[in-house]
């Protein structure tokens, strides 16, 4: 399958060709931004070093996102989701955890409302 064309770098006056939204020094940046100044502390908390050796765990056993493998494509796993989210009383444990590719984490996000800022309150109860 052909790759999409290289785009410039979404970064003020970076003049760089990029596969994705910014080339791989502003990503950087971009991703300390956000963590720093739009990311909840009590977020922040949920997901330390416990969590980073749960995920690489769970992402060991199913290397594969598991919605792609449903349909029988074999896309290796790039994000490990919580079924039921982590401030919605989810866990850690791996009932609770689905590895995918970040096109289906993406869709799932969307789809429920609460990623790029579009979730309002009681958006995802009326969508339920």
């Amino acid at each position: 399958m052909p790759r999409r064309p290289k785009k410039p770098c979404a970064y003020p006056g970076c003049p760089r060709l990029t596969e994705n939204r910014y080339c791989e020094e502003h990503q950087r940046t971009e991703n300390k931004r956000y963590e720093r100044y739009y990311r909840q502390p009590e977020t922040k908390r949920r997901y330390g070093t416990k969590w980073q050796r749960i995920r690489k765990q769970y992402a060991q056993s199913h290397p594969f996102c598991e919605q792609c493998f449903e349909n029988g494509i074999y896309v290796p796993v790039e994000e490990v989701h919580h079924i039921k989210p982590l401030s919605e009383g989810g866990t850690h444990d791996a009932d609770n955890l689905i590895s995918l590719c970040r096109s289906c984490h993406a869709r799932l996000h969307a789809q429920r409302g609460d990623r790029w800022h579009r979730h309002r309150k009681g958006n995802v109860e009326n969508k339920e």
